[in-house]
């Protein structure tokens, strides 16, 4: 991808960055080189295959080598393109926040299906980052208005512009706060989060993608459930009789979370849910009245 007089085809790039991809160790290296390349061209990825035969221009051919320049250095392509795909919504990224994944979605979906049965309610997202689980769920439910929480103020930016974008931000209140300190008690309906849970033993085997990452998104404390205690403990003052917490857990700590909840006292249900991989990935436990 060297020789300016050379003509590329979309078929001719993809080939080549998907080999390319493969020699410096890029996982996902066809479909990374089609989603980079799609947004170069402006066009969705079934574009490409009916294309295959379609000249580049040398702009569109800089621009992707710019990309491809990034990715080698195993940046994620969320934080190349400035947004990812979360609830079937577009929310904007970078690398001041955790890049929303699939497996939030359990966690938003189960929430959105028990708040959708209340009337108005107040929750809090602890650890907002993009703020994605926060304006997914307001996004889905006319009843809710609620507190996007961060310690990061470029991470609360960022969340508030994912909020205006979405047509939320008008009941959707951004506190910087680490954890509840700067929140008033007694005032949430539900309080939800997806907080740090990775053991800090673990950290240094992420995928370098991973890496590039918030660390303090990241890492859980040496179990991986410093603050699953902090929300649960210093929580129960902040959520209204009937209300509910949930969470996003990793992989085996289901139990190990539910069992913070268990020993305060404070819940009367609790239940765990599983993703699509059959991992226990979500807690919810109810306060008693």
């Amino acid at each position: 991808m060297t020789k300016q007089s050379e003509i590329w085809t979309i078929g001719s790039i993809l080939k080549w960055t998907e080999q390319y991809f493969n020699d410096k160790g890029v996982e996902s290296s066809r479909l990374d080189a089609e989603v980079l390349l799609s947004r170069v061209l402006g066009k969705e990825r079934i574009y490409l295959y009916v294309h295959f035969d379609q000249p580049l221009q040398q702009m569109e051919l800089g621009r992707f080598r710019e990309m491809i320049k990034q990715r080698v250095k195993r940046i994620p392509v969320a934080y190349i393109l400035g947004e990812k795909e979360f609830m079937g919504m577009d929310f904007s990224v970078s690398p001041a926040v955790l890049i929303p994944r699939p497996d939030t979605e359990i966690l938003v979906e189960n929430v959105i299906e028990r708040l959708k049965k209340l009337g108005n309610v107040h929750i809090a997202d602890i650890g907002t980052g993009s703020g994605a689980i926060a304006v997914s769920i307001l996004a889905n439910c006319l009843n809710v208005s609620g507190v996007a929480v961060d310690i990061s103020s470029e991470a609360l930016a960022v969340a508030k512009s994912n909020a205006i974008r979405h047509g939320v931000d008008m009941r959707l209140e951004f506190v910087k706060s680490d954890v509840y300190d700067s929140l008033s008690a007694g005032q949430f309906d539900a309080i939800i989060s997806n907080p740090p849970y990775i053991p800090d033993k673990d950290i240094a085997g992420l995928e370098p993608e991973v890496k590039r990452e918030p660390y303090g998104a990241l890492a859980g404390g040496k179990d991986g459930l410093d603050f699953y205690r902090r929300l649960i403990q210093e929580g129960i003052k902040f959520l209204k009789p009937n209300g509910f917490m949930a969470f996003e857990v990793g992989i085996y700590q289901a139990e190990d979370v539910a069992d913070i909840g268990r020993q305060t006292g404070a819940f009367n249900h609790f239940e765990i849910i599983k993703d699509y991989g059959n991992i226990d990935r979500v807690v919810i436990m109810k306060k008693q009245e």
